[in-house]
């Protein structure tokens, strides 16, 4: 009993160490670029983007495979972070100003076709077949996949109301002195 004991820690300690100098000799290298505008974007794999995730869309950027304009839930301020970055030339006329959007299902409308939740990419929408649909407001990412397939047009994209958790100060304006 102790010496299967004492070999099955040693195989578990020597493939331990093999496997920590192997993953340290064999590590690969990836673009510093890509993490650092992985980090700007606002990380809701919301794929609005056309992209699978921030993930895909930051390397498309360092790529130069996509206009720093491809991510609608960043915002032009995110446009401007993203092209001073990247050294390029934004244009922020085809930007619009938005709010934090959510996803609302309007119970009246509501048949309980399954549809919305299916395509939900978050996991999102909690309902069942015939029965009311309801939107988990911290998991939704306003992507607006539920709004498009909604036969009855029950789902709807909303400003996320202002509550004690949601509200927050905003940033004076540059060179405003009291």
């Amino acid at each position: 009993m102790i010496a299967a004991l004492l070999s099955l820690t040693a195989l578990g300690l020597s493939l331990g160490l093999l496997l920590g100098f192997a993953a340290r000799k064999l590590k690969v290298e990836g673009n510093p670029l890509v993490a650092e505008i992985e980090q700007m974007l606002p990380g809701s794999q919301c794929g609005q983007c056309g992209f699978p995730g921030c993930a895909g869309a930051a390397q498309a950027l360092a790529e130069g495979k996509a206009a720093v304009d491809c991510c609608p839930p960043g915002g032009a301020d995110l446009v401007q972070a993203l092209a001073a970055k990247l050294g390029v030339e934004a244009d922020l006329s085809g930007i619009k100003a938005s709010v934090p959007m959510i996803a609302e299902v309007q119970e009246h409308l509501c048949i309980g076709c399954t549809k919305c939740f299916k395509v939900c990419p978050t996991d999102a929408i909690m309902g069942a077949a015939k029965q009311i649909h309801t939107v988990f407001r911290e998991a939704c990412t306003a992507c607006g996949k539920c709004v498009e397939c909604c036969p009855t047009e029950a789902t709807r994209l909303t400003p996320v109301p202002v509550t004690l958790q949601s509200w927050y100060w905003h940033k004076p304006e540059a060179g405003w002195v009291a």
